[in-house]
């Protein structure tokens, strides 16, 4: 029942994500903010010419240095509906990402917690992007996937208990010391040719070639226009390998467990 009721309501909740990011879009190229479609949108705009078929969510990027400007923007600016979604503007949110929330919609994911009262309105994803040190990709996918996965373990909803006790000494201790790695490797080694997800966001452990982000371009999603990285192709690559490729039919999976387009 719960999958008929996800593919009754799954392309009518992709149109409303998609008036999210249209709203976006108009914030960016008002203040001249710099953004472009990330992970499986910018995918499904290469692949389907709009959202994947069985996708439920909207990923878009900003450079860090912009992030405060954007942030700050969308909270005054985008309509009473929306709602730019922060640990600042929303405390009760455990992880620290940024969401443009629509209020008059619902959508339930596997790791929500309903013993803490944020927003849960269909989304957009904000990934603050920044540069990385000129170092091996193995490098990167080592520190970086072990300094995501401390940090996750960390944030996750935790019961006092003698292992929550030495979760939090041994995977902080392994957190700091993958983020010591990092530092010296970025004081260290140029950090102009590669930029990718912040930190705490990269779990995968990719990086991008500037070159293939810069000078931006554009890219037709949902029979609109929105901006892109310079190279989708070589973008692409770096975070699915062969994207061309279907996955098989049974992980063609959203990320939602529920939503509802309107309340």
């Amino acid at each position: 029942m719960l999958s008929q009721h996800q593919e009754r309501h799954r392309r009518a909740v992709q149109l409303k994500q998609l008036e999210i990011l249209k709203e976006i879009d108009a914030l960016c190229q008002r203040h001249h903010i710099p953004y472009w479609l990330d992970g499986g949108t910018l995918l499904g705009a290469v692949r389907h010419g709009g959202f994947i078929p069985w996708d439920d969510d909207i990923d878009i990027a900003i450079p860090q240095e912009e992030v405060k400007h954007f942030v700050e923007y969308a909270q005054t600016e985008l309509p009473p509906h929306l709602f730019m979604q922060t640990p600042q503007t929303d405390p009760s949110v455990r992880q620290p990402m940024l969401k443009v929330r629509d209020r008059e919609s619902f959508i339930v994911e596997s790791c929500d917690d309903f013993s803490r009262p944020y927003a849960k309105g269909l989304y957009v994803d904000v990934f603050p992007m920044m540069s990385y040190p000129s170092v091996s990709r193995r490098f990167v996918k080592c520190v970086v996937k072990e300094y995501c996965r401390a940090s996750a373990i960390l944030c996750a909803q935790h019961y006092y208990s003698l292992r929550s006790f030495c979760e939090f000494f041994w995977f902080g201790a392994r957190k700091y010391w993958f983020y010591f790695l990092w530092v010296l490797a970025y004081a260290f080694r140029p950090h102009n040719k590669y930029i990718s997800n912040i930190l705490r966001h990269n779990g995968y452990g990719i990086m991008h070639r500037r070159d293939t982000i810069y000078p931006l371009g554009e890219i037709r999603f949902e029979g609109h226009t929105f901006a892109a990285p310079a190279n989708p192709d070589a973008y692409l690559r770096d975070l699915y390998g062969d994207y061309h490729k279907l996955p098989p039919p049974e992980k063609r999976n959203g990320h939602a467990v529920f939503f509802l387009e309107e309340l």
